[in-house]
């Protein structure tokens, strides 16, 4: 991603001596975007009743998170859990465990909370990523640090990564990948050795994060840089062949490097316990319509509800949705910049992505238009069967980021040679403003949580729960849907284990088949039902022994229900399976040890 551009120049508006010193000018951009963070995450702080708006993968996380500080004080096994999932367990390397950002923020969990950890990881998600595009930019492409402040800004907080940091931190964490294309694409330095081995370590090391923190990320990375490649190698072929030799030696050094301590995680995760096959959804189902590049996403200034349920999957896939004026940008960029090497290939990976966004079917305006979708083409190939179609558009920030940097860079160059007149850099400024403006994020959706019942938040079941057995929450959900058990678990640092949760493992003990949760019992199909409706329904001797073989395969010593919408018909419902419960603090419990 270097060639075709200039070095900075120590005697530009951005290298020269001035009043303020240069530590100070990235000081003050690196502040300005952990503020714009926090600003998006406002919502929920100080809030503990409240969670982002899609709230069952909020409690995913913040249950991954409390599970890495766990793993970190216990000495347990951070790949396999049986916190959840009781008594099988959970293959954690399977799942989005995001190891790699759960370990660095242990303290904060330890000391402060699931929740809180959740927010400080979706600002660092954020933040983080802006600040490693805005160094890659001021390092590599540009010569002016007002240049790489818009492009990093592009790149942290565009729709698409707002609407995936409420909920999918996996997603949104990609402040490695500006580190780990720039040593992919690191310029010559004269000397091979050092153009292979020392940045081929640094690159395995990157490479092992970024798996620890979201294997997602780096195929559509992987990907991505090669379909750039491709294009450059179009673009220049002498510059190709030049560059080739050592980029080939650094990617076999990195993979060398990577394979040691990644082989048993990634044995665990296809062949360790509790291993899937599959996806739990029709991934395929997740595509972009047509029409989302130019609409506005719901978290932005002029964004609505019903226009992006239209045109998305749900609120957490707005991937595209960049708005007419930043497109029209794009579009006068690539043209204005179309003799450089890089721009052309920007332009190539972009469209290629974005096109690949569009799914099996193109769909505009919400309608299916029977045209097929270029992702056709790769729907069936390894790894790329699994991946979510609408996510391809996160491809497209970046582009975009890098292509506006590039933009202003030219209109701000400060040699008096190349530098256009005052009246082009105030026009292009301003054309810069009212297309990026539009997408300015407004704060993360909150929607309310049921607050964890005292008696299981205070330790109140301590004295009821011997070793080895479990806390069942009600309803004791196993499928895709929000798990009271795995947030009291989270919010209590996993102080006791439970059946259920929101994960994906196997159909059965025989059937690897990838689903949702735990294969469902009888009782926990009932309870749900019931939860979900509120009619109570007329019990048989045959459910109450039901009830009583499921409280045994889950090793229950106690059964808790908290706050419920449909709170009272649940509460009979148990009555009449296990007979009356106690009221405790914040909910009621019912004493089953001796009969389990």
């Amino acid at each position: 991603m270097t060639a075709g551009t200039t070095s900075p120049n120590p005697l530009s508006p951005a290298t020269a001596g001035t009043s303020r010193p240069a530590w100070l000018r990235d000081a003050l951009v690196v502040a300005g975007y952990l503020g714009l963070a926090v600003l998006v995450t406002s919502g929920q702080w100080g809030h503990p009743s409240r969670l982002f708006h899609q709230a069952g993968d909020q409690i995913l996380f913040e249950w991954m998170l409390a599970h890495a500080a766990h793993a970190v004080v216990a000495g347990e096994n951070p790949l396999f859990s049986t916190g959840l999932n009781a008594p099988d367990g959970v293959n954690l390397m399977a799942n989005t465990s995001v190891l790699g950002l759960g370990v660095p923020l242990t303290p904060v969990t330890l000391l402060l909370g699931s929740q809180v950890a959740f927010c400080v990881a979706v600002v660092c998600c954020l933040a983080g990523t802006a600040v490693a595009w805005y160094a890659l930019l001021r390092r590599r492409l540009v010569d002016t640090r007002a240049a790489a402040a818009v492009g990093g800004l592009i790149c942290g907080f565009a729709p698409g990564m707002v609407a995936q940091a409420g909920a999918h931190l996996h997603i949104a964490a990609q402040f490695l990948v500006p580190p780990i294309l720039a040593l992919v694409f690191r310029p010559a330095s004269g000397v091979a050795r050092n153009d292979v081995w020392r940045p081929g370590v640094g690159l395995g090391l990157l490479l092992v994060w970024q798996v620890f923190i979201g294997e997602e990320v780096l195929v559509f990375l992987v990907l991505a840089a090669g379909v750039f490649a491709l294009a450059y190698a179009v673009a220049d072929r002498v510059a190709a062949r030049r560059h080739a030799p050592a980029l080939f030696g650094r990617l076999a050094v990195a993979a060398g490097v990577a394979a040691v301590p990644l082989a048993y995680p990634l044995w665990f995760q296809f062949h360790g316990p509790q291993h899937y096959t599959g996806m739990a959804f029709a991934t395929q189902g997740f595509q972009l319509d047509v029409a989302s590049f130019t609409a506005s996403a719901r978290q932005t200034v002029l964004g609505d509800d019903w226009l992006p349920g239209l045109l998305s999957p749900n609120p957490t896939e707005e991937n595209s949705f960049f708005g007419p004026g930043l497109l029209v940008l794009a579009v006068v960029i690539v043209i204005w910049l179309w003799r450089r090497a890089l721009v052309r290939a920007l332009a190539g990976c972009g469209v290629v992505f974005a096109l690949l966004s569009l799914g099996t079917t193109v769909r505009l305006n919400g309608n299916a238009t029977g045209l097929p979708g270029p992702y056709r083409l790769v729907a069936e190939l390894p790894l790329l069967d699994l991946a979510v179609p609408a996510r391809f558009a996160l491809v497209c920030v970046p582009v975009l980021g890098v292509l506006v940097a590039l933009s202003v860079d030219r209109v701000r160059a400060a040699h008096p040679a190349t530098a256009p007149g005052l009246p082009v850099r105030l026009l292009w400024a301003g054309a810069v403003a009212a297309a990026l403006l539009p997408l300015a994020p407004t704060p993360i959706r909150v929607v309310p949580v049921a607050p964890v019942p005292a008696f299981v938040a205070d330790g109140d079941w301590r004295a009821l729960v011997p070793p080895g057995r479990t806390v069942v929450a009600v309803p004791p959900v196993t499928g895709a849907a929000r798990s009271p058990v795995m947030l009291w678990s989270a919010r209590t640092g996993l102080a006791f284990p439970a059946p259920g949760g929101y994960f994906i493992g196997p159909s059965g003990p025989d059937d690897p088949t990838a689903r949702w949760g735990a294969p469902d019992r009888p009782t926990s199909l009932l309870l749900r039902r019931v939860a979900e409706t509120g009619a109570v329904p007329p019990l048989s001797d045959a459910d109450r022994r039901q009830a009583i073989e499921d409280l045994r395969h889950w090793r229950a010593a106690v059964v808790v229900l908290g706050q419920l919408e449909h709170g009272d018909p649940v509460r009979r419902t148990v009555d009449d399976l296990l007979g009356p419960g106690r009221a405790v603090d914040g909910g009621w419990v019912w004493d089953v040890r001796e009969r389990v």
